[in-house]
């Protein structure tokens, strides 16, 4: 229950986020993930869109902050370190303490963004059964 809500502690703030900050996700599924936990904002697709360089170059043209929300996996910390990298290179601010601390409690249940809903709908199916 504690863990749970954390993760949605962790989601309002992206949430918030996102109404002025460019959110940068690996891919579509990962923007549908968090569309279905209600994250409603501008998504920009790194894999499809060319790379974290043109992401960092989309949040400077848009004049938007953004929010680095890549997988947790070997993969997706390399491609977050290389957004921080081109973001700082561009004087754009950036938000990664999302990821982190999402990455820190969802380890045990998920890896990647694409599944963040999935992980979620289970700690708050095996929180109802702990009430019952």
């Amino acid at each position: 229950a504690e863990r749970l809500e954390s993760i949605e502690e962790c989601l309002a703030r992206l949430s918030e986020l996102a109404g002025d900050h460019v959110i940068l996700v690996e891919g579509l599924k990962d923007v549908n993930a968090l569309r279905t936990l209600g994250i409603e904002g501008e998504f920009y697709c790194v894999q499809s869109g060319g790379g974290p360089l043109k992401a960092a170059e989309h949040a400077w043209r848009e004049g938007r902050p953004a929010v680095i929300m890549t997988d947790w996996d070997r993969r997706g910390g390399n491609l977050a370190d290389s957004l921080r990298r081109d973001l700082e290179s561009l004087c754009v601010d950036y938000d990664d303490a999302v990821r982190r601390d999402l990455a820190v409690l969802c380890r045990p249940y998920s890896k990647d963004v694409e599944s963040l809903d999935s992980a979620v709908r289970l700690l708050r199916e095996r929180v109802e059964l702990m009430k019952v």
